[in-house]
């Protein structure tokens, strides 16, 4: 494909406002709908999008090479969504957008850890300073956060441990079958998880005002197309120009924080997500301008730095 690196960019920058409008969303409505309802909207959205898409498209179909990889996936993408939504029920929008998007710090660390895979002393010294950054977001021990702090860092060690999958599987399969699954896989678990739950989601559905139904239906919308841009995007620049840009995500939730739910972060918060940011930026493009082509990143969520 001819390489556009100005519309890869523009692209980047509609997966990272369609996030930002998801996890807007999720913490609009979570107080009036169950998290469980919420997040079944989001992967049946996906599954039924994607496999009308693969439908109606010529190319790769349903099947997959490695159905445990699939599962592996999906389970790992799955738990960090439930860690995002529950933990915007109780985090402002723009603090748990940052200190979530450590993940590329994890992927590094857990490929030095688990995958033997030999890490300078410079991308060490980046994992040092975004969990630096995040300890001055949420400062442990000062009751601005407290418990609720380990939503974002578990989100981001289970978002972390997909990406370390991914990069080394996404090669074996197709990124739009493999993105139908994801969303498959989710829609099959929470649809179980709502049977057992006790929830009675048609009522639910059925009292739900005008507007938080077409929000419901949006958030769906909003992560599978920000996924689909950011697939897109990849085919069209090279992966070292195009992610950092995903941490514009963090002054688009701080936008919508500070319009939807009037709330702005304090000194400290705003310095420690400035770190996260530089840090993750810096690791993404180390890792990836570093790779040899053929370890280039064919999946978006092998390159991608956040959960939805």
């Amino acid at each position: 494909m001819h390489q556009r690196p100005g519309l890869g960019i523009f692209l980047i920058l509609l997966m990272a406002a369609c996030f930002a409008a998801l996890d807007t969303s999720v913490k609009y409505l979570g107080p009036f709908l169950p998290v469980l309802v919420l997040l079944w909207a989001r992967y049946a959205f996906q599954a039924v999008a994607m496999g009308a898409w693969l439908l109606l498209r010529s190319g790769p179909g349903f099947r997959v090479a490695h159905p445990k990889f699939q599962l592996a996936r999906g389970a790992l993408l799955m738990t960090a969504s439930v860690m995002s939504f529950v933990g915007l029920k109780y985090m402002p929008l723009a603090e748990f957008t940052a200190v979530g998007m450590l993940a590329p710090v994890v992927v590094t660390s857990l490929a030095a850890l688990f995958l033997n895979e030999p890490v300078s002393r410079l991308r060490w010294a980046l994992v040092i300073t975004g969990f630096a950054g995040a300890l001055i977001v949420i400062r442990p021990g000062s009751g601005v956060f407290g418990w609720v702090a380990a939503f974002p860092l578990l989100m981001a060690l289970a978002y972390g441990s997909f990406q370390a999958l991914t990069a080394k599987l996404a090669a074996l399969e197709q990124p739009l079958t493999t993105h139908f699954y994801t969303g498959l896989i989710g829609l099959l678990t929470m649809t179980a998880a709502l049977m057992v739950s006790g929830v009675d989601t048609p009522a639910v559905l059925r009292n739900a005002p005008t507007h938080h139904l077409v929000l419901l239906l949006a958030l769906g919308a909003f992560g599978t197309a920000g996924h689909l841009f950011l697939i897109l995007a990849l085919g069209m620049a090279p992966t070292a120009t195009l992610m950092p840009f995903i941490y514009l995500q963090i002054p688009f939730a701080l936008a919508a924080s500070a319009l939807v739910f009037s709330h702005l972060p304090d000194v400290w918060a705003w310095f420690g997500m400035a770190v996260i940011a530089a840090s993750g930026a810096a690791t993404v493009w180390l890792n990836v301008s570093s790779a040899s082509p053929t370890r280039r990143p064919d999946s978006p969520v092998a390159a991608g730095t956040t959960a939805d």
